[in-house]
């Protein structure tokens, strides 16, 4: 979570990171990079919204707040502040759906038609460097380990103890033990 100005900065480089940008592409390029200024718009939001106070800022996170929920309309997205740590990477544009308790570890890389959402009250707890594979969905009070890839329109109801696997199928069950080391940039480890 973002609790100063140097940890704002940090999540900003980290996900341009995870995008796998150069180091001379510093921010996104106008009208290419929507998701990248969406997450930054992300990032920003949770800076004011956890370190800003003051009526001043509650005019600014006010104004930021409506810009960013009509740009998550217009790219799908449901993704609510403080859920992700740092290096998130959304490729594409599409359905993603996010409970606002759900807590999604570093270097997440999440695909179009996701849902991470709650079951009885309980949300999951996803580990660090995960890639989440389009169309997954992962409910309820489970706990995915680290490195963990789910498959693409799996259904995970019960938690995936074990790191470096992949969990596919409805219900998600261990399909193999390939870890997510080819979906995350290097750079981040």
């Amino acid at each position: 979570m973002i609790k100063s100005y140097s940890d704002y900065q940090y999540y900003l480089e980290r996900d341009r990171i995870a995008r796998g940008m150069p180091d001379n592409v510093k921010r996104p390029r106008f009208g290419r990079d929507v998701v990248w200024r969406w997450q930054r718009t992300l990032r920003t939001l949770e800076y004011i919204h956890n370190c800003k106070k003051g009526p001043f800022w509650s005019f600014i996170r006010l104004a930021l707040t409506i810009k960013f929920r009509m740009d998550s309309v217009k790219l799908g997205f449901t993704i609510p502040i403080n859920t992700f740590d740092e290096g998130l990477y959304i490729p594409h544009y599409g359905t993603i759906v996010v409970h606002g308790t759900a807590r999604i570890g570093k270097n997440c890389r999440l695909m179009e038609g996701t849902n991470i959402g709650d079951s009885a009250g309980r949300t999951p707890i996803i580990g660090d460097n995960c890639f989440i594979c389009t169309g997954a969905k992962i409910l309820g009070g489970v706990r995915i380990g680290n490195n963990v890839i789910v498959g693409a329109n799996a259904v995970v109801i019960k938690s995936v103890d074990e790191d470096d696997v992949t969990v596919g199928g409805v219900p998600a069950k261990i399909i193999s033990h390939k870890n997510s080391a080819a979906y995350i940039n290097e750079r981040l480890r």
